[in-house]
């Protein structure tokens, strides 16, 4: 089977077996969004939706992080990890956004490449699912991970795990139309069956087109 429609097929299985992929991080607006995924760094989703639950609550407005005091900030987010830096970024952000785009959550991936704590991936989330803006594929964990397996990409997870590398290798093969839906396809066939440690290899739909398929 050619590249192309070796390609093809996986998307389609996925999309099948996956109809509903989506984010599961839960915000209101663009500025939530972005303050959720900067926490969900290192961080699994159901730990920053459960942070995020009370934190949306005790901050309702853009401005009260503005004036939010920093070891507070920590304290509220301490569960997510790393939460002395994710609290800096995320204090930072707002300055930043406040000052430099009058409050509203930049559209472009070049403006948010300025903001504190926003590297690609993140933009990619948030240009995606709060402006519908697709200008790259987010590349997480999953997605670095299946993608090698997959054959999507070539690389050593391992050894090279550069997430800007894996995303200009993804966008080169697949169709940009899927570029913003792959990722959570990827994502929740990572979480389902394509596990880092134990994959399920026996009940993947794609066993018989990857190349690190143990059936």
């Amino acid at each position: 089977m050619k590249d192309g429609a070796r390609v093809e097929t996986i998307l389609k299985l996925l999309k099948k077996n996956y109809p509903h992929a989506q984010i599961i991080l839960k915000y209101g607006n663009p500025w939530e969004l972005l303050v959720s995924v900067i926490l969900s760094a290192q961080c699994t989703d159901i730990v920053v939706n459960k942070v995020t639950y009370k934190l949306f609550k005790k901050y309702p407005k853009f401005e009260n992080y503005i004036h939010a005091v920093l070891y507070e900030f920590e304290q509220d987010i301490k569960s997510t990890g790393f939460y002395h830096n994710k609290a800096r970024n995320i204090l930072a952000a707002a300055k930043l956004i406040s000052e430099k785009f009058g409050g509203i959550v930049p559209k472009t991936m070049d403006e948010l490449l300025t903001v504190p704590g926003v590297a690609r991936k993140t933009a990619n989330v948030v240009l995606g699912n709060a402006y519908r803006v697709v200008e790259g594929i987010a590349v997480d964990t999953h997605v670095l991970r299946l993608s090698q397996r997959l054959g999507l990409v070539h690389g050593d997870f391992k050894k090279d795990a550069d997430p800007v590398k894996i995303e200009k290798q993804l966008m080169a093969v697949i169709p940009k139309e899927d570029w913003f839906r792959v990722t959570y396809l990827l994502i929740d066939h990572g979480r389902a069956v394509c596990r880092a440690q134990h994959p399920d290899c026996g009940h993947c739909v794609l066993n018989q087109l990857c190349p690190a398929s143990q059936v």
